[in-house]
């Protein structure tokens, strides 16, 4: 009798057997083992999966810890930049700042080259300022200790220097000096700083009422044939541009106008060169007037920087123009 497997199911209603063969048996025990290696794989992968999802959420939580602190540099990163936002606006409006304080501190030096005759350079540098500075300051230096400039505002003359023949004596004679046509009363002005070396009528010379004023290095200024008696006396120290008197018609005069002269060391020389003599063209004069030594008075110009006029306003600058 072949071998059978009997299973026997019991319920409410009764017992009942069921029999199995071989084949059946050994199909019923591989599924068995097959569940049992399912399980078995299962729980092994359950297992391992769990372990991966450890692994997972701690590198999770690593990873929310590296993004919390990515967040706060960003946030201290972002804080910088604001700052370094802030200081580049600063210094934006700092630069344009000192932009417009270059450009106004370089206008009267610009005006300082241009009342110079100089030619304008590229760049306004604290060397340039210096440099103008210091040629300005010369040249200021020589305007107002030499003569310069007219002694009345008409700038027309009547007779010039050199031989001429006398308007009274008829004889042809050397006329030291230059005549300005003014009327009566007009004012006359020192035409550089000096000390007055003489201030009253002077019969001999036939001068009338006359100013003499000793100047730097030598000069002096006559201002002849004077209304009345002068605006000021002898020894007093006159500035360039002071009133020092009115014109007349004083000693041998045939009508009412200023005999002006200039004198270096005790010779005349033309005034017209003086006349003309100013900022602009300052080295001009050299050239014209050889009888003076110009490279000579260059070299003393440093001895008296401390008493320099102030450039503070354009109005200084042109004030050896007058």
């Amino acid at each position: 009798m072949r071998k059978r497997l009997l299973i026997t199911l019991t319920t409410a209603r009764g017992s009942r057997q069921l029999s199995l063969n071989l084949v059946a048996r050994c199909l019923l025990l591989l599924f068995v083992l097959m569940l049992l290696a399912s399980f078995f794989i299962s729980n092994a992968l359950l297992v391992k999966t769990s372990d991966e999802l450890h692994s997972l959420t701690a590198d999770y939580q690593k990873l929310g810890s590296l993004y919390t602190g990515v967040l706060g540099s960003h946030e201290t990163v972002q804080t910088e930049l604001d700052k370094l936002s802030l200081n580049l606006t600063s210094l934006e409006q700092e630069r344009n700042s000192l932009q417009q304080v270059n450009e106004a501190w370089s206008q009267p030096l610009r005006q300082l080259e241009l009342a110079m005759g100089l030619e304008p350079a590229e760049t306004m540098t604290i060397e340039r300022s210096q440099q103008l500075q210091q040629m300005a300051n010369e040249r200021l230096f020589m305007l107002h200790g030499i003569p310069n400039g007219y002694p009345v505002k008409m700038k027309r003359l009547t007779d010039g220097f050199g031989m001429r023949k006398h308007p009274l004596t008829g004889q042809r004679k050397h006329h030291n000096g230059v005549d300005f046509p003014v009327d009566t009363g007009t004012p006359i002005y020192a035409t550089a700083d000096g000390a007055v070396e003489y201030a009253g009528y002077h019969k001999k010379s036939g001068f009338g009422y006359l100013v003499i004023i000793n100047h730097n290095f030598g000069f002096k200024s006559y201002y002849a044939h004077m209304k009345k008696r002068p605006k000021v006396r002898s020894g007093q120290l006159v500035r360039k541009g002071e009133l020092i008197g009115q014109s007349g018609n004083s000693g041998k005069s045939t009508g009412p106008h200023l005999h002006y002269e200039v004198r270096y060391l005790f010779k005349p020389l033309n005034p017209v060169p003086f006349l003309n003599w100013s900022l602009h063209n300052y080295d001009q004069i050299m050239t014209q007037e050889k009888a003076v030594a110009w490279d000579g008075l260059k070299k003393m110009q440093p001895l008296n920087q401390l008493a320099l006029p102030s450039l503070s306003s354009p109005e200084d600058i042109s004030s050896a123009d007058k």
